[in-house]
């Protein structure tokens, strides 16, 4: 029989954020496959895990992850953990799973610490409706994709950044889509965890004269219906009623439903299109 893969999330910075279950599993399995075996070895002798480890990470997930499931197929199991956090979320845990399933190997998850949860409970914004973005991409092109895609997105953000780049994403996201309200998530579990509620133009000013430290999540705040509602009408009000008809009526809508679209569009009733249109 197969063995199973197991995702198992270890601490954020925490150490006793580590489950029961999962320092079990990590005992039990034949092997770990972990994104940094220098790092993760100080986890498996904090909870003093013999098993041995493997390195899996982006620059060798597909000829190692055909390794791992050669050796799932041959009946070992074997334990997924990333340096922190959630395996499969931002790093190339989501490649060996792909290949799992396509070779029939059983996968399971061991729920635990993930940091783009935890910046988003603790940032005070909505939690309903929400997007990960993880980092930026480093391509131009794609980045300013993402950005684009962005500035009309009403769910909450969540970005990662690396302290040395705080304050050119913060000015980047500044510039591309206002001066938004956020809250900037650092050291999160740790003994200086900090949640600054602010916006992004206060924040640039206080990262530009205070270096931050720690790995940051940045977690943005949508734009609300009501503003692109408001937005969308200023569009609109660039044309005349008979322009906005107009623009309707070409699309082969009749006129009546055309007054009700233009009304709806200008936020006002049909009643006074329909009086301007007579005057």
């Amino acid at each position: 029989m197969a063995g199973t893969l197991y995702l198992c999330a270890t601490p954020i910075g925490n150490l006793e954020d580590m489950t029961f279950r999962a320092v079990r599993m990590l005992g039990e399995v034949d092997l770990i496959a972990a994104e940094d075996t220098r790092n993760s070895i100080k986890l498996l002798n904090h909870f003093e895990i013999k098993t041995p480890m493997t390195s899996y990470h982006e620059y060798n997930k597909y000829d190692k992850g055909r390794v791992l499931v050669e050796k799932l197929l041959a009946g070992q199991d074997i334990a997924l953990i990333t340096d922190a956090g959630t395996p499969g979320i931002s790093d190339p845990g989501e490649e060996l799973v792909k290949m799992c399933y396509e070779a029939g190997v059983e996968v399971t998850s061991l729920p635990g610490a993930c940091a783009c949860v935890t910046a988003l409970i603790l940032s005070g914004l909505s939690t309903r409706r929400f997007a990960f973005e993880a980092f930026l991409p480093t391509d131009k092109k794609e980045r300013q994709r993402v950005l684009d895609e962005l500035k009309d997105e009403t769910r909450t953000t969540i970005i990662y950044e690396a302290p040395h780049r705080l304050v050119k994403t913060l000015n980047l996201l500044y510039s591309q889509l206002g001066n938004r309200r956020l809250t900037v998530c650092r050291e999160l579990t740790k003994r200086y965890e900090t949640a600054f509620q602010t916006r992004l133009e206060d924040a640039i000013s206080y990262y530009e004269a205070n270096a931050p430290k720690g790995e940051c999540v940045l977690v943005l705040e949508g734009r609300s219906h009501e503003e692109m509602k408001a937005e969308a009408q200023k569009e609109w009000e660039k044309l005349t009623v008979e322009e906005h008809m107009e623009y309707y009526e070409k699309q082969g809508v009749d006129r009546k439903e055309a007054m009700k679209k233009v009304a709806k569009d200008r936020g006002v009733t049909k009643r006074d299109i329909y009086q301007q249109l007579c005057v």
